[in-house]
């Protein structure tokens, strides 16, 4: 899949999703599946989204993304999504009326002959473009335009904030609903303290974005993609180690039953189940004996 910020050098014409997607969460699934389903071999099946996210060029504050953008190109890829477009959200797109955004972005440099939004799709100076101007003003030029109705689980919307929530609450299975599949950390293996090997529980130290949004810290039940192998059993750690006097919050991950050396390989942790909260032992074999008491219920989950 191609992924790209500039618009000189895209992938055209298309068919195109258009909105955030942090998260591509069931409600964002419903805007992506039409371009899914274009049956114009022409068009080349597109996701734009926005970089810096909206929200973080209006506050000027960093925020943190469910699916920074690396992980967020692979969820697409598997989809069949064929470009990720990321698209500058800078004072000189800001600036921009409806029509302008129109007339130069989608339809000159993106060339899109479809686009797909949800029903909350704002868009050009001060938002004052909603999803029914888009599909009116895109009709007068020959593109279709197509609104996803908002998703719900029940009475409640889908949504990026909802998932946020239940994920500081460590409510995977309301996590999962609402995302459709497993909440998921991506990052490459480095170095550490090796203080996991030194007790019997050798742990691979996971390198991820600055901006990925962790979950409440504490102790998971996960499993483990490599570039070889899929679905491994394990147990993760997210937090400051208070055991060692940690300072620095880290994500470590022990892979059950499994010896092999995954440094410098990126892999994807799939968060199951949440085991306990992270917690201060008296030493290091307290802490041992509860490392291998959480090995025990994590293998106990798995083959439940």
């Amino acid at each position: 899949m191609q992924i790209t910020s500039s618009l000189d050098n895209l992938l055209t014409p298309t068919a195109i999703a258009l909105g955030n997607f942090d998260g591509i969460h069931r409600g964002h699934l419903e805007v992506i599946r039409p371009v899914l389903a274009s049956d114009n071999p022409a068009l080349y099946k597109t996701v734009v989204t926005f970089a810096p996210h909206p929200q973080q060029y209006f506050t000027g504050q960093p925020r943190q993304l469910l699916t920074p953008h690396h992980e967020r190109a692979i969820i697409l890829e598997r989809l069949g999504i064929q470009q990720l477009i990321l698209l500058p959200f800078d004072r000189e797109l800001v600036k921009l009326s409806p029509q302008e955004f129109i007339d130069r972005i989608l339809a000159c440099q993106i060339q899109a002959k479809f686009i797909s939004v949800g029903e909350d799709f704002r868009f050009g100076n001060q938002r004052a473009g909603a999803a029914t101007d888009l599909v009116e003003l895109t009709a007068q030029i020959g593109i279709q335009t197509k609104i996803a109705p908002l998703e719900t689980d029940g009475d409640s919307r889908i949504s990026s904030s909802r998932i946020r929530a239940a994920l500081l609450a460590a409510d995977l299975k309301l996590t999962q609903v609402l995302l459709g599949r497993y909440y998921s950390i991506v990052g490459t293996v480095v170095g550490g303290q090796s203080i996991g090997r030194s007790i019997g529980f050798p742990t691979a130290n996971l390198q991820y974005p600055a901006e990925k949004f962790l979950p409440r810290q504490g102790v998971y039940c996960v499993r483990v993609d490599t570039d070889t192998q899929t679905q491994l059993p394990a147990v993760m750690n997210i937090g400051k180690r208070p055991t060692v006097n940690g300072v620095n919050t880290t994500v470590e991950v022990h892979l059950l039953d499994w010896d092999g050396d995954l440094y410098d390989r990126e892999i994807i942790v799939y968060l199951h189940h949440f085991l306990r909260t992270e917690q201060k032992f008296a030493d290091l074999t307290a802490l041992t004996n509860q490392i291998q008491a959480d090995c025990k219920a994590a293998r106990e989950f798995f083959s439940s």
